[in-house]
């Protein structure tokens, strides 16, 4: 950056309000280049009023406009279909180099999934005419479902991709209806139909029986070859229907992404369902009715590229100087001041399934933490987000997530985007309980639990949510996967062949026995060919009992948890086991308790640490050792009693983390 590079100028700059805004009539003509061009908002053809330029799509109506996705399976090959759909297209070059271009996040990159939707325009000749093709490359995981039901508002239609040698997997099916559901044009289509142990035949007819969708319709290629990959873009063309709207309507836009640039504030990605804007527009949000001026439009190609206009049917993002993250809401609508317009259905928030307690380690750290929060939650909007305050973590939040993987992305996100040092807590799930007098609570944090007192007298039930699971995999593994889900309280629905050798079974789990190692299990289980997916299943009556760790018999908050009664002895002794095993010796004996309910389940001890006071009576009589002895003992006594054990921070790292054994 600037400041780093001319250190000499940098400090004589005027500096107001943020440290990336200053006066350019300050820096010398070159410097303001060199600024300007580091900017990534670069753009295709000359505008003289401003010296920027700026890319015409103007003269693409709707019915030469298309918009899709791409929705699969986990590493069924999305990222590399959309590599090879944007070479095609000239978007980028053809240098062999280009693996998943789409997945722009570090954390996507050594992961090797893709965990956010990222949007791509095309230009593509289709019988003579050019078309304006918008690509929305989707996660596969269950635990960001929620990216690819607001990319599919943004599109007409979805390419549902099947690996040719895995078949139908769990999140295919859960993809194709959530697109079904929307009433979205599905087209089908098989990868990797080049690998020795594809069975192309049998995967289409997968499809057929799974989602009645006839096998010869099927399009076969080769995503990483390119081998039938010319035959995408025109069946999308010919398929999948042009957006609905009118230039002539008033603008209106659905907000279904955002993201914040330190140098122009919050960046929306937006679908134009009617009109058209462009610079110098002021436009309205009709969640807050706050009035802004757009500053400029463009289209991802991939990286942003500014247009002259943004027209119905299109979709881009708009720059309108919205400076703080607050006021961006995913699924707003937006209109042009003095053209009110009836506001879109939106988007139902994500239900978090999972929460977990987020402290940074240096507490001085709690405000820069709370803004990189607040800018990473307008990147995911699926993620809720509450502060608390723990006895021994001091201030925090408590963040709820999709899923486990959701909660470990996210962390990963702010170490490595942010620069965040940061504590993240077990997950816990959201549990109810029902009172006596007809009342409900959600209870969130161990901490709200009731105790033994309140749950005795007022307490009617208490009830933890589950989850509908899909499983598919070999026929050969249908016993140990009936085991695996009957162990976890799992109560089997029914099970069915999809073919002669898949089996997809459907059982109802409780949400507490899969954010552990559940997954793990399935695949070690099923030697790595099963595949699972989930979605709400409501609340049902549960013994839930809530678990205190205790040290030297003061309880330490942070390790509380709630489960099934069935689980408590063996969690509270492998608790107690891992804790002696990283808490430092003192000068007196540490007492490690776990308890339910008031009684005691597993106890250790962490011996003292002890000077051998009898080391200098080399002789003489018994009673002066045991004088010396018994003194010390008083000793220790005493600095029990006003001791206090600090448990450091490796230790709850340590008895956090999974398979802390």
């Amino acid at each position: 950056m600037l400041r780093t590079q001319v250190p000499g100028i940098a400090n004589r700059l005027r500096i107001s309000g943020r440290d990336q805004y200053f006066n350019t009539r300050q820096v010398p003509r070159a410097f303001q280049h060199q600024y300007y061009t580091q900017r990534k908002y670069a753009t295709r053809t000359n505008n003289s009023n401003s010296g920027r330029q700026e890319t015409d799509i103007s003269t693409y109506p709707p019915e030469r406009i298309r918009n899709f996705s791409i929705i699969a399976h986990i590493d069924h090959g999305k990222s590399t279909l959309a590599d090879r759909l944007l070479e095609l297209t000239g978007v980028i070059s053809k240098t062999g180099k280009n693996k998943q271009v789409l997945d722009k996040l570090k954390v996507e990159r050594e992961r090797g999934i893709t965990v956010k939707a990222q949007t791509a325009s095309m230009l593509y000749e289709h019988n003579g005419e050019k078309y304006l093709i918008n690509l929305i490359d989707t996660p596969g995981h269950v635990d960001f479902s929620y990216e690819v039901s607001r990319s599919l508002a943004a599109c007409q239609g979805t390419i549902l991709l099947v690996d040719a040698a895995q078949g139908i997997q769990a999140q295919t099916v859960a993809n194709f209806y959530l697109a079904f559901g929307e009433g979205l044009e599905v087209i089908p289509m098989l990868n990797k139909v080049d690998l020795p142990t594809a069975e192309p035949e049998r995967t289409a007819q997968q499809i057929e029986s799974t989602f009645e969708i006839e096998a010869d319709t099927v399009l076969h290629m080769s995503a990483k070859t390119g081998l039938g990959v010319d035959h995408v873009l025109p069946s999308v063309i010919e398929k999948i229907p042009p957006p609905d709207g009118s230039i002539n309507s008033p603008f209106k836009a659905l907000l279904f992404d955002t993201w914040y640039d330190k140098y122009v504030g919050v960046i929306s990605l937006m679908a134009i369902k009617d009109g058209s804007v462009k610079k110098g527009d002021k436009i309205v949000s009709m969640h807050s009715n706050t009035k802004y001026e757009v500053a400029e439009v463009g289209i991802m190609h991939p990286e942003p590229v500014a247009t002259s206009s943004l027209q119905v049917g299109q979709v881009g993002y708009i720059i309108c100087n919205m400076r703080s993250v607050s006021e961006a809401h995913v699924g707003d609508t937006f209109y042009k001041e003095k053209e009110p317009v009836e506001a879109l259905p939106g988007f139902v928030p994500a239900k978090s399934m999972v929460f977990s307690g987020v402290f940074p380690i240096d507490a001085d750290e709690f405000d820069r933490l709370d803004e990189s929060i607040q800018k990473l939650t307008l990147n995911d909007s699926s993620v809720s987000v509450h502060k608390e305050t723990s006895a021994a973590l001091g201030q925090g939040w408590r963040l709820g997530f999709l899923g486990t993987l959701h909660m470990d992305v996210f962390r990963q996100r702010l170490e490595e985007e942010y620069n965040a040092n940061v504590l993240i807590t077990a997950p816990t799930v959201p549990y109810q309980i029902k009172y006596r007098d007809g009342t409900t609570t959600f209870i969130r944090t161990p901490a709200d639990f009731p105790g033994a007192g309140t749950m005795q007298d007022f307490v009617e039930c208490t009830m933890e949510p589950y989850v509908l699971a899909t499983l598919i995999f070999p026929e050969q593994y249908l016993g140990p996967m009936l085991d695996l889900c009957t162990t976890h309280r799992g109560d089997i629905q029914n099970h069915t062949f999809i073919d002669e050798s898949r089996v997809m079974v459907k059982c109802r789990l409780p949400m507490a026995d899969i954010v552990t190692d559940f997954f793990d299990k399935l695949k070690s289980r099923s030697q790595g060919f099963g595949s699972f997916d989930y979605e709400e299943g409501g609340y049902d009556t549960s013994d839930l009992v809530k678990m205190e760790v205790l040290l030297n018999g003061e309880p330490v908050d942070a390790l509380a948890a709630v489960m099934h009664r069935s689980n408590v002895i063996n969690t509270g002794r492998d608790m107690a086991r891992r804790l002696k095993d990283v808490i430092r010796r003192q000068l007196f004996d540490i007492n490690i308790q776990t308890a339910a309910n008031g009684k005691v389940v597993a106890r250790e001890t962490v011996k003292q640490l002890r000077k051998n006071v009898i080391a200098k009576c080399y002789g003489g009589d018994v009673t002066r050792k045991m004088k010396l002895l018994n003194k010390q003992k008083e000793g220790k006594k005493r600095m029990k009693k006003f001791g206090k054990v600090e448990l450091p921070q490796e230790a709850f790292l340590t008895v956090m983390a999974k398979g802390g054994d």
